[in-house]
């Protein structure tokens, strides 16, 4: 599988996952009756299933029927979904099972299993209330993005990653520089000059630490932040010590007062910024593109109908869908053609006039995004999800009704 074809899938997923979150949070039980079990890819499902049969038994002593009658369902109803499983699935899964108000009194019994989420799951939690717990996974798949962390000044250096929003410190390492006073016998010149030694090996060796950690895993790397007081961080970088990969993926020097693993959380802190940016940076480069297409060329493309008329000529190069749309399409039969209409998706299917004045009938409903997407890999089409952290992702979303695309040629469509 090419990184393309692996970022276009964990799009893809995220988008479905996220899809699936905010049905859930939609959803309320008339008391603590919801259930959510996180499990960790290293549990086994016996001991799952042993968890949920000892959870039904002390639910029998729920003083209220309904509540105790709804709590036991759910649990029987996802002890019956892990019968179809030997092991958890890479990173784990996530399980939500409960008696929803479906409105008139009357409730459903709604159950989610939600496989390999982004990052894997860290530990067992089973979890009933009258919500279901969707925290948890939110911050999986806020958890983007991979950078270097490098902190030091000339007595002690760290080095370690940010995975999304977690610091992992790795690799620490202490100086032998003197200080900046010297001994008795030694001439100015030869204390500097031994100093300047001393230092310089101290560089290489953090460089080192560094290279060791993040060249192997440099295709994957978003970039490279270090931190420190000046000038040492600035000597560190001006000396080129590191990898010219990773020298060439420094995203930012920033001023920290500590270089213990401490400074490795201050150095996210003083990064906040420019790691805001980096992960929108694909997201802005693909606008840009758009609106000078829009306004300067001929290759670009916008709205549901027109996007997809290209995607059925293959010509679109790269659907642009927002991140936070959140529309169903519905295909309408009109004879001897197909119509569509897209609309909100937590809204009934809307009635439908042919062209030709005749009424339609109802062939199908779907969610627009995946409707676009299935068009697009038949035709080799890339699909990128666009965020609205910026504005010209926001005009995407409110300007342009969150579809669009860059063309490979001009249609005049």
């Amino acid at each position: 599988m090419s990184q393309q074809e692996g970022e276009e899938q964990s799009d893809r997923k995220k988008y479905e996952f996220q899809k699936v979150i905010e049905d859930l949070q939609a959803h309320e039980g008339s008391g603590t009756q919801l259930v959510t079990i996180y499990v960790p890819e290293d549990r086994r499902i016996s001991d799952v299933v042993a968890h949920i049969t000892q959870e039904h038994s002390e639910a029998s002593n729920i003083k209220s029927k309904q509540t105790r009658t709804a709590v036991q369902d759910a649990l029987s109803s996802l002890k019956a979904r892990l019968k179809y499983y030997k092991d958890p699935p890479e990173n784990g899964m996530v399980l939500f099972s409960g008696a929803i108000d479906s409105g008139g009194g009357q409730t459903d019994m709604k159950t989610e299993v939600l496989e390999s989420p982004p990052q894997p799951v860290e530990s067992f939690r089973y979890h009933c209330d009258s919500e279901f717990l969707t925290e948890p996974l939110e911050h999986m798949l806020a958890d983007q993005g991979l950078y270097g962390l490098v902190v030091l000044d000339r007595r002690e250096a760290n080095v370690g990653w940010l995975r999304g929003k977690r610091v992992e410190p790795v690799k620490s390492a202490s100086s032998l520089v003197p200080g900046k006073q010297r001994k008795g016998g030694q001439s100015a010149q030869r204390f500097a000059r031994l100093r300047l030694e001393a230092i310089d090996n101290f560089y290489q060796e953090v460089a080192e630490m560094a290279n060791e950690l993040f060249v192997p895993e440099r295709h994957e790397l978003d970039g490279v932040l270090v931190g420190g007081p000046s000038p040492t961080k600035d000597e560190f970088l001006d000396g080129d010590y590191l990898h010219h990969e990773l020298q060439d993926s420094v995203l930012g020097k920033f001023d920290v007062a500590y270089t213990d693993e401490s400074g490795l959380y201050d150095l996210v802190d003083a990064a906040d910024e420019v790691l805001a940016d980096a992960e929108i940076m694909e997201d802005k480069d693909l606008m840009e593109r758009f609106f000078k297409q829009l306004h300067d060329g001929n290759k670009a493309t916008y709205g549901f109908e027109p996007t997809r008329q290209n995607l059925v000529m293959g010509s679109v190069e790269t659907l642009l869908i927002s991140e936070d749309l959140r529309q169903d399409v519905a295909v309408f039969d009109c004879g001897n053609t197909e119509e569509y209409e897209t609309f909100d998706a937590r809204k009934a299917t809307p009635s439908h006039e042919c062209e030709d004045g005749s009424t339609a009938e109802l062939e199908e409903r779907e969610d627009v995004i995946e409707f676009l997407m299935a068009i697009a890999d038949q035709r080799g089409t890339e699909t990128k999800f666009i965020s609205t952290d910026f504005e010209k992702g926001e005009q995407l979303l409110n300007a342009f009704g969150g579809i669009a695309g860059l063309l490979r040629y001009e249609t005049g469509v």
